[in-house]
C-alpha cells in the first residue's frame, strides 16, 4: 500500500481549524481532526534526546529522524486506508524545518483571524462558563478582568501569543512557500470558493463538500479546560455579524496585529478578504 501523504493544520485558536478539519473529513480519502498529541510527543522526544540530556551524545541525528517519523507512523497506523493525513497542532508553524525534512512536499495550512476577534471569541467562551475556573489562567490575578485575561493570553508562551509568534516565524521563514494562510471570515462566508483553492494548493483533486451538514464536537477535550464549546462546529457553515464585547481600547490594540495582510516580504500564500472591523463570524 502506498504511504499516506502528510499535511498539517496550524494557525491561531478560534480561527477555523476545527471547521476546516470537519470539512476535510467529509472527503473519504482524508483523515483530519482537532489537535493531536503528535507534536507534544515529538517535542518531548527531543527534550529527552537533545544536547545536555542523558542520551544526547549516544543518539545520532539519523536515529532522531527515524524516531520522529516513527511517532507519526505509529500514531496514524489505524488510518492506513487514508491517502492523505492532516495533523493539527498550533506548534507546527514553529517547526517548519522538521516537517519539510520529514515530509518533502508537505504543506501547512494556517487558519487565522483578526486577533481582536480571536480575543473576543475566547472572552465569550470564558463568560459562557461563569461557574468554571478555566485552566487557561493560572491564578486569580490572570483571570481578574477582561484586561488581565486578554493580556495573559497574548503573552508569547500562552494560548494566543505563542501561535501568533510561531506563525510569524513561518510567514517570514525559508519555507514560507509551503504555508497557506486561510482567513476564517472568508472561509465562513464563501467556503465553496475557499475549499477549491485549498485543494489547488495541496495539488489534490477537488471534492464536493456539503456546507450545510458539517459535524464536529469534542466535549471530552474541552471539559478539562473548563471552557465548554471550544471545539463544537455549527452544522451550517455561515458568517454571523455581531458587536464585540471587548472594550474599544482593547479591541483596537489587537486589531492591528494581522501581519499576514502584507505579503511584500513573504513568499507565503494567503486566502483572505477584508471585512468591516465591527463585524464578526
Amino acid at each position: 500500500m502506498t504511504a499516506a501523504k502528510y499535511h498539517f493544520i496550524s494557525g491561531l485558536p478560534r480561527s477555523g481549524s476545527t471547521l476546516l478539519a470537519a470539512l476535510l473529513l467529509q472527503n473519504p480519502r482524508f483523515h483530519a481532526g482537532m489537535t493531536s498529541p503528535v507534536g507534544s510527543l515529538f517535542r518531548g522526544m527531543l527534550n529527552q534526546l537533545g544536547a545536555g540530556s542523558e542520551f544526547g551524545s549516544v543518539v545520532s541525528k539519523e536515529q532522531r529522524r527515524r524516531l520522529t517519523r516513527g511517532i507519526f507512523e505509529s500514531f496514524y497506523a489505524d488510518q492506513a486506508d487514508k491517502e492523505v493525513i492532516f495533523d493539527t497542532n498550533r506548534m507546527w508553524s514553529a517547526h517548519m524545518p522538521v516537517l519539510m525534512d520529514q515530509f518533502p512536499g508537505s504543506k501547512v495550512i494556517a487558519c487565522v483571524r483578526n486577533v481582536a476577534w480571536v480575543m473576543d471569541s475566547l472572552e465569550r467562551r470564558y463568560r459562557a462558563n461563569p461557574y468554571e475556573i478555566t485552566r487557561l489562567f493560572n491564578d486569580d490575578m490572570e483571570r481578574n478582568t477582561v484586561y488581565s485575561r486578554v493580556e495573559t493570553l497574548a503573552q508569547a508562551n500562552r494560548l494566543v501569543g505563542y501561535p501568533w509568534t510561531a506563525l510569524k516565524e513561518a510567514f517570514y521563514g525559508e519555507h514560507a512557500e509551503s504555508l497557506l494562510i486561510v482567513d476564517y471570515d472568508f472561509l465562513a462566508q464563501v467556503p465553496h470558493k475557499v475549499m477549491p483553492l485549498i485543494y489547488q494548493f495541496l495539488a489534490e483533486p477537488e471534492f464536493v463538500h456539503d456546507y450545510r451538514n458539517v459535524s464536529y464536537d469534542a466535549p471530552e477535550f474541552d471539559a478539562p479546560l473548563g471552557m465548554h464549546g471550544l471545539h463544537k462546529v455549527r452544522k451550517y457553515v455561515s458568517f454571523e455579524k455581531r458587536k464585540t464585547i471587548l472594550p474599544p481600547d482593547l479591541f483596537e490594540k489587537f486589531a492591528s496585529l494581522s501581519f499576514w495582510t502584507d505579503t511584500s516580504n513573504s513568499r507565503c500564500n494567503v486566502i483572505t478578504t477584508k471585512v468591516p472591523t465591527d463585524s464578526e463570524a
